[in-house]
C-alpha cells in the first residue's frame, strides 16, 4: 500500500487526552483513578439552554443552515463582544465554528503560507504547536516561566523575522491560569502593529477570572482591531463542551476566506447547537457566576493543599481552571529504586502508584511542570492531593 501523508504522520496525538485516555482505561480496569488531566467543566450545561435546545428540536430546526452560522446567533455574538469586550463587529465579520478548536485550526489554514511562522508563548496550550504546522507554518516557541508566564514584549521584538506572520495571546491562559495584565497588551499590541503582524487571540476561559480583569487586545485601537483575530466560544464558560460550538470575529477578508474553507469540511455547525449556542448568550449569565465562584473556591482549596506539600511548588492562576506545578524540587529524589528526573517521570509516578493523573509540562512546551486542573469536586481534590502528599513522603 502507498504511504500515509507525511505531514499528517508527523503529528503526535494531543498529550492531554492521551493522559485523559489513560486514566480512563485504568478506571475501566477497576481503579479508582483521580483525574486532573481533563479541561472540561464538570457542570452540567445550563438547565435553561438545555431546555431551549429540545424546543428547537421540536419547533423543527433541524436543517442545514449557512455555513457562517444561523444569523441570530451571529447577531447575538456581535452583541456579546460590543458588551463585554467594546467591540464593534457587523455579522459579516463573525464565522461560527466547531468549538474554539476549529476557529483556531481554519484560523492557520487560512492565514498561512509555507515556512511563515507564529510566535507561540510558552507554556502553551498543547495543540497551538501542531495546528501552525498543520497548516505549514512553522511554530517559534519563545519560554516566558522566568517572566511569570507571561510574553514580554522586548523578548518577542527579538525573536520576530521576515517569515513572522502572527503572535499567539491566550488570556486567560491554558496551561499557566496566567491574565494578561494591561500594561502587557498594551505594549504587545505595540510591537504587533509595528511589525505588521497577526495577533491571534484566543480568548476561551474570559468569562473564568478571580484576580484582575479580562482586556480584549482588540479592543485597544483600530490598527490591532485590524490585526487581530478574536477567538471564543461556550465549551467553558456554559459547560457546553460536549456541544462543540465556538466563534470568531475578525476583518472580513479573514471570515471570507474561512467561510470557504468551512464550507467543503464541515458545512454548517451542528444546528441544534447553535439554537442552543444562542439561548446562552442571549440568557441569564447567572449559572456562569456560581461556576466561575466554585471554580474559585476550588483554586484556593489547591494553592492551600500544595503550600503543605514537600518538593512541589506552584504560582497562584488569576483565571481559567488550571494551576502549574513545579516539579524540580524531585529531581533526584528516588521511588522503589528509580530516580525522578523529570516532569514526566513525576507524573508517571502519580498516574501508577498514586493513581492520580495529571498532564507533564511537555505537552506545553516545559518539561519542569505539571499541569493540574481543578475542573472537578471539592472532595476529588482534596483525595487527589492526600494521595500525593502520602507518596511523596515515602521518596527516597
Amino acid at each position: 500500500m502507498k504511504s500515509l501523508s507525511k505531514k499528517h504522520l508527523s503529528i503526535e496525538e494531543s498529550k492531554t487526552l492521551a493522559i485523559n485516555a489513560q486514566a480512563n482505561a485504568l478506571k475501566a480496569s477497576g481503579v479508582k483513578v483521580i483525574n486532573f488531566s481533563s479541561g472540561e467543566p464538570d457542570f452540567k450545561t445550563p438547565k435553561f439552554i438545555r431546555d431551549a435546545a429540545i424546543r428547537f428540536i421540536e419547533q423543527g430546526h433541524i436543517r442545514y443552515t449557512s455555513s457562517a452560522g444561523i444569523q441570530p446567533l451571529k447577531e447575538a455574538i456581535c452583541a456579546k463582544l460590543k458588551n463585554d469586550n467594546n467591540l464593534d463587529y457587523d455579522p459579516a465579520n463573525i464565522i461560527v465554528s466547531v468549538g474554539a478548536k476549529h476557529a483556531l485550526y481554519n484560523v492557520f489554514q487560512v492565514l498561512l503560507n509555507p515556512g511563515d511562522e507564529v510566535i507561540i508563548p510558552s507554556p502553551y496550550w498543547t495543540s497551538y504547536p501542531a495546528m501552525v504546522e498543520l497548516a505549514g507554518g512553522i511554530p517559534v516557541s519563545i519560554d516566558t516561566t522566568a517572566d511569570g508566564f507571561i510574553l514580554n514584549p522586548q523578548a518577542l521584538e527579538k525573536r520576530i523575522t521576515a517569515k513572522t506572520k502572527a503572535i499567539i495571546l491566550n488570556s486567560p491562559n491554558n496551561p499557566t491560569g496566567v491574565v494578561y495584565p494591561q500594561a502587557t497588551i498594551e505594549a504587545l499590541a505595540q510591537v504587533a502593529v509595528k511589525h505588521d503582524l497577526y495577533v491571534v487571540s484566543d480568548e476561551i476561559y474570559e468569562k473564568l477570572i478571580y484576580r484582575g480583569k479580562h482586556l480584549s487586545i482588540a479592543s485597544l485601537n483600530e490598527a490591532i482591531k485590524k490585526r487581530t483575530i478574536t477567538i471564543n466560544g461556550l465549551s467553558k464558560s456554559h459547560a457546553m463542551t460536549g456541544w462543540r460550538i465556538g466563534y470568531l470575529a475578525a476583518e472580513k477578508p479573514i471570515v471570507k476566506a474561512m467561510v470557504n474553507l468551512q464550507s467543503h469540511s464541515t458545512s454548517n455547525i451542528t444546528t441544534i447547537t447553535q439554537y442552543a449556542a444562542l439561548a446562552a448568550l442571549t440568557g441569564s449569565e447567572d449559572d456562569v457566576e456560581t461556576m466561575r465562584r466554585a471554580f474559585d473556591e476550588r483554586r484556593q482549596t489547591v494553592l492551600k493543599r500544595i503550600h503543605d506539600i514537600p518538593f512541589i511548588t506552584t504560582r497562584e492562576p488569576e483565571g481559567a481552571f488550571y494551576v502549574m506545578i513545579d516539579v524540580r524540587g524531585l529531581y533526584g529524589k528516588k521511588y522503589q529504586g528509580t530516580y525522578l528526573e523529570s516532569a514526566t517521570d513525576v507524573a508517571r509516578l502519580f498516574l501508577e502508584h498514586a493513581h492520580v493523573a495529571m498532564v507533564p509540562g511537555i505537552a506545553f512546551g516545559c518539561d519542569d511542570y505539571l499541569r493540574m486542573s481543578y475542573a472537578t469536586s471539592e472532595d476529588e481534590i482534596k483525595e487527589g492531593l492526600h494521595r500525593i502528599e502520602t507518596l511523596l513522603h515515602a521518596l527516597a
